[in-house]
């Protein structure tokens, strides 16, 4: 793949310009209680009430959008276990065009039915015995569809950093930003943005104790792949990190905290009883660092990105009603 060029503020900011009117301007939450279990004063930009109920629809639609009339006429493919592919298929659903979404068989059911809904055609793959990379550029050649890859693009990850643009005119100046991490799109955009207009904010990452490839990525200088992990945050459940988001997380990451299974669980019921909004596992994961204590050297003003809310009422009773 070739370089990129570099991610600049001005490129997230005329994503903003570009998302205007279409997607939403998610709230930014703060809760007492919150603060006072943390002992800092934390400010959280509720993605789950971003359209398609994730982060995802800023990037795919900032990708979408930039395609010239002739390649959308064709239409746009993309691989995702749920949020990318609702938000690729919704994406190409406004600008007029069509999509064909690869997903892992085990993608939750909730997650494959919206993204149908929004008119995609669903092609499954086994996301422990295949390459779902590689199977995504052959589908996309094959067909002359577009590719909109979920993290790896820079208009993808020019769209994610609008969620931060978004929390930091809020609130001002931050402290710290804590950001989930998967393929590395959401905090390499919402890094670019923080640094860039608050040159002394700290970026932390959140993974999954059970998929750390960023952390171990970061540790090793280079990108490092672990086994798939098998852990309920479905959205970051990824063998190594991007290509194309490595090099700007490992320039403005500066640290990732790691979080388990159960800790994820009691963010999404702290997340349900007191600020009354639903988290999906991986949504859940900065607050989770933040309850557990696992972000060191804590600020006096943090930002959280809950990056989505998708999680179907059998699965999220079936996790916090246990």
């Amino acid at each position: 793949m070739a370089a990129a060029p570099p991610l600049t503020l001005a490129d997230v900011r005329e994503a903003a310009a570009r998302l205007e009117g279409v997607a939403h301007r998610t709230p930014v939450l703060t809760s007492r209680t919150l603060n006072s279990l943390v002992g800092a004063e934390v400010f959280i930009k509720a993605e789950n009430f971003q359209r398609i109920g994730a982060f995802k629809f800023r990037g795919a639609y900032n990708a979408v959008a930039q395609l010239p009339p002739e390649q959308l006429a064709k239409g746009v493919a993309a691989y995702s276990s749920g949020n990318h592919a609702q938000a690729t298929a919704l994406a190409a659903r406004e600008l007029g065009t069509s999509a064909v979404i690869l997903m892992p068989e085990d993608a939750p059911r909730s997650k494959r039915e919206a993204t149908a809904g929004y008119g995609a055609e669903i092609v499954t793959y086994d996301r422990y015995t295949e390459d779902r990379t590689a199977l995504g550029h052959a589908l996309a050649e094959d067909r002359g569809l577009a590719l909109i890859p979920p993290y790896d693009h820079p208009h993808v990850m020019a769209g994610q950093g609008t969620a931060a643009l978004e929390l930091l005119e809020e609130t001002g100046p931050l402290d710290a930003l804590v950001v989930p991490v998967g393929g590395g799109g959401l905090i390499a955009g919402s890094a670019t943005a923080a640094t860039a207009l608050h040159p002394g904010i700290r970026v932390v990452g959140v993974e999954p104790e059970a998929g750390d490839d960023t952390r171990r990525s970061l540790a090793a200088g280079a990108r490092v792949t672990v086994p798939v992990p098998r852990t309920i945050a479905d959205g970051q459940a990824l063998a190594t990190p991007g290509e194309l988001t490595f090099p700007v997380n490992q320039r403005l990451v500066d640290a990732i905290a790691l979080v388990t299974d159960a800790e994820i669980v009691t963010a999404m019921r702290f997340a349900f009883e007191r600020l009354r909004i639903v988290l999906e596992p991986s949504g859940a994961t900065p607050l989770a660092a933040l309850l557990a204590g696992r972000v060191d050297r804590l600020p006096r003003r943090i930002g959280v990105i809950a990056s989505g809310g998708n999680i179907d009422t059998a699965r999220f009773t079936a996790l916090v009603g246990g």
